[in-house]
């Protein structure tokens, strides 16, 4: 932590990460894969009054930099190339008016004091509320401030004052609305001195639709390992939450939790089930509803994280908070399309404009929410993360269908990076009509992290998002080793015309250090809400083909209908060879569904073939690449090092430069190693890694009793399955 002066609670948050006692006994369970009972827990509650009667608690002083705990198990780096990323512009749907105000943070009447800000919020019916570290506000839907600045901790004085939830305001915060309750529910965990009182979960749930004049009903789970980073979603038949637990610094797996949600709603005494999984797993999201349409019945609620080029897929049934008892199945395997966490699993590697300073990217789990909705005609799940994109970094975003299957698909997805800026710590949701959006956070070497969000129309093409829209521009870098950004986002819909998309995160509007702000933005898709034309979706997969000569090429074409489309669609393909034969089985799609293409006869070459489905007056198009011969070699790369010989005098330290050079597109992420140093040396890269193509200084420091004599050393790197090598001499004086 990075205090300005030191304070006892800092003392007591350094303890608690490095020790790390359980003293409250939990249910483990060493595979996922079965069916299990989970562990009963009992919360603590009480009544709280309005906070219009309530007086804001103040945060303490001292800045804090909030530590961060990355996941070993969702470092997935792939070797392969991200064919999901968007290759071609797609216009962008009619957007009515960005409006947008700020939030907690400078200019927003507030000053922060920890980082990242975790910003989040939720839109209700009249009110909107946001949560950052580690106060939470008010607002009218026009940007008056209504309540607040208020600690976290104001929310559950009623607690008791020697309660920890009452006492501490540690924040990692959850604002969210229950649209069927029309309640709101806000959740931050309580973990100084963890390891003495335990870790708590702190949650608040109104007695009424309007923040600032309701009373509320708050609740304190009781665990016994620092449960950390937890995400809420509202469900129809409880309220789910998960953690990425940890005992000190040691990742113990992620706990998948369901709290009683009719008794939070009643005031009464609440149980809660929780389910720990093992450390092979992470970042789990639990499914958040949006829309007035609840889930079919008997739906189980779902849990989804990912794992290597997958999204695994949890089902919690036969919840029973009475008995209480509860059974979770999972995980079942997604296939998708492969990618490479972004900052070589989910470190720091974000630029800024006018520093040096990178950002962290926390791109080894999914990022808030897994927004979920009934569509009536079909169910549907969408989520994001960040991936690297070429050189850069992008959001992979997902929408998986047929959830009542033992299995459910993926019925599109997409890696937005239409330039080569970075984006990163997205959040998505759907408004009522199918259309989609995702806000981030974007930045450069060229420009300042800012906020911008893309959207697409059911009658897009699957997997595309149109070109991106501002909400802010950010003016300024965050500087002075503070690489901490997000750690979360939120996108929210607004319950009374299930069409209106409600956005926040961070932006800076000066350059500094813990002086971020942030911003409550919303706008509205043309046409949401109103009755959708008839119409289609054509797109191909595999995006890229390479065959042999003499040998056939296979596509998949798929027909997505939109606005109640059921004609019947008819396709051709153009752009092939003279002789060459193509055939569509079906020839015809009825509403959605696929046909196979299958060409044959080809001669050698490369070809843009473009494949086109008709029905009646409608058209729609995609295209796809063909390779017929030699394939072209795989993405690979080379590594150089110079220059090939240095001399240092011992207790003083030199430099090489290592480059690395990436041949037939090769888009991956390289580490470093370097073997054969002496005794009492060390060594160090920076940047740690490179994407793509780029550059690392190796720095190597020697100490004054190193031995005097010249050493070979070898410098190799390293990126999925490739691995090369180049050899510097080193002479110690």
């Amino acid at each position: 932590m990075n205090d300005s002066k030191p304070r006892p609670a800092h003392i007591a948050w350094a303890i608690l990460l490095i020790i790390g006692i359980t003293c409250f006994a939990t249910a483990s369970f060493a595979e996922a894969s079965d069916q299990q009972k989970g562990t009963v827990k009992h919360s603590d509650h009480a009544e709280a009054p309005p906070l219009r009667d309530t007086a804001p608690l103040k945060e303490k002083d001292g800045q804090r930099d909030k530590p961060i705990r990355l996941l070993g198990a969702k470092n997935a780096i792939s070797s392969t190339p991200d064919t999901a990323v968007q290759s071609f512009a797609v216009s962008a749907p009619t957007v009515g008016n960005v409006v947008s105000f700020d939030g907690l943070g400078v200019g927003g009447g507030y000053t922060p004091n920890a980082a990242p800000p975790d910003t989040n919020g939720a839109v209700g019916d009249t009110q909107y509320v946001q949560w950052v570290n580690e106060s939470f506000a008010v607002y009218s839907k026009s940007g008056t401030l209504l309540y607040g600045p208020a600690a976290g901790n104001t929310l559950f004085q009623a607690l008791g004052a020697s309660h920890p939830c009452a006492v501490n305001n540690d924040g990692d915060p959850i604002a969210q609305y229950d649209k069927a309750a029309k309640r709101w529910v806000m959740t931050q965990f309580s973990v100084t001195n963890g390891a003495s009182i335990g870790y708590w979960q702190c949650v608040a749930v109104s007695k009424g639709p309007d923040a600032h004049t309701s009373g509320w009903n708050v609740y304190a789970f009781r665990y016994s390992n620092f449960n950390d980073y937890p995400k809420l979603g509202v469900w129809n038949n409880g309220y789910y939450i998960t953690f990425n637990m940890f005992a000190g610094n040691t990742f113990v797996g992620p706990q998948l939790c369901a709290y009683d949600r009719s008794a939070m709603l009643a005031g009464t005494p609440a149980n809660e089930i929780c389910f720990q999984l093992g450390t092979a797993y992470g970042g789990v999201l639990p499914a958040d509803l949006d829309g007035s349409t609840p889930p079919p019945a008997n739906s189980p609620a779902y849990f989804v994280d990912f794992g290597a080029n997958s999204l695994e897929v949890w089902k919690m049934t036969n919840v029973n908070f009475s008995v209480p008892s509860a059974t979770l199945s999972g995980p079942v395997t997604v296939p998708v399309t492969s990618f490479s966490a972004a900052c070589g699993g989910g470190g720091t590697c974000i630029p800024q404009l006018s520093t040096s300073q990178l950002l962290d990217s926390l791109a080894d789990r999914l990022m808030y929410r897994l927004a979920y909705r009934n569509f009536g005609g079909h169910e549907a799940l969408v989520v994001n993360h960040s991936v690297t994109a070429g050189s850069s970094v992008g959001v992979r975003w997902y929408e998986l269908r047929d959830l009542g299957n033992a299995a459910p698909t993926v019925y599109q997805q997409g890696t937005y990076a239409p330039d080569a800026s970075y984006r990163w710590m997205g959040s998505a949701a759907m408004d009522n009509s199918g259309n989609l959006a995702v806000g981030y956070s974007v930045s450069s070497s060229s420009i300042y992290p800012g906020i911008r969000f893309a959207g697409r129309a059911p009658g897009d093409p699957l997997g595309t998002l149109s070109s991106e829209i501002t909400i802010k521009d950010g003016t300024g870098a965050q500087l002075r080793t503070l690489n901490r950004w997000g750690d979360y986002s939120s996108i929210s819909v607004d319950p009374v015309d299930d069409c209106t998309l409600w956005y926040t995160t961070e932006y800076l509007q000066s350059s500094g250090t813990f002086n971020w702000s942030t911003r409550i933005g919303n706008f509205k898709f043309a046409g949401c809400g109103q009755p959708a034309t008839p119409d289609f979706s054509i797109s191909a997969t595999p995006a890229s083909e390479s065959i042999a000569t003499g040998t056939n090429a296979n596509y998949t074409v798929n027909v997505a209908a939109s606005g109640g489309f059921v004609g019947a669609v008819g396709f051709t393909v153009s752009g092939l060879p003279a002789g060459a034969n193509a055939g569509f089985n079906p020839p015809t799609v009825t509403g959605s569904g696929s046909s196979a293409l299958t060409i044959s006869n080809i001669a050698n070459g490369t070809y843009t073939l473009t494949i086109t489905g008709t029905s009646g007056t409608l058209t729609h198009s995609t295209t796809v690449s063909l390779q017929v011969g030699t394939p072209p070699p795989p993405p690979d790369f080379t590594i150089t090092a110079s220059p090939s010989s240095q001399t240092v005098l011992r207790g003083s330290s030199t430099t090489y430069g290592v480059t690395i050079t990436g041949t037939n597109n090769f888009t991956g992420t390289v580490s470093f190693a370097v073997s054969g140093l002496p005794s009492r040396t060390t060594a160090s890269f920076t940047p740690s890694t490179v994407t793509g193509s780029g550059t690392s200084t190796l720095k190597i420091a020697t100490g004054n009793k190193t031995s005097r004599a010249t050493y070979s050393l070898t410098i190799t790197g390293s990126s999925g399955s490739l691995s090369h090598s180049t050899g510097v001499s080193l002479t110690v004086k």
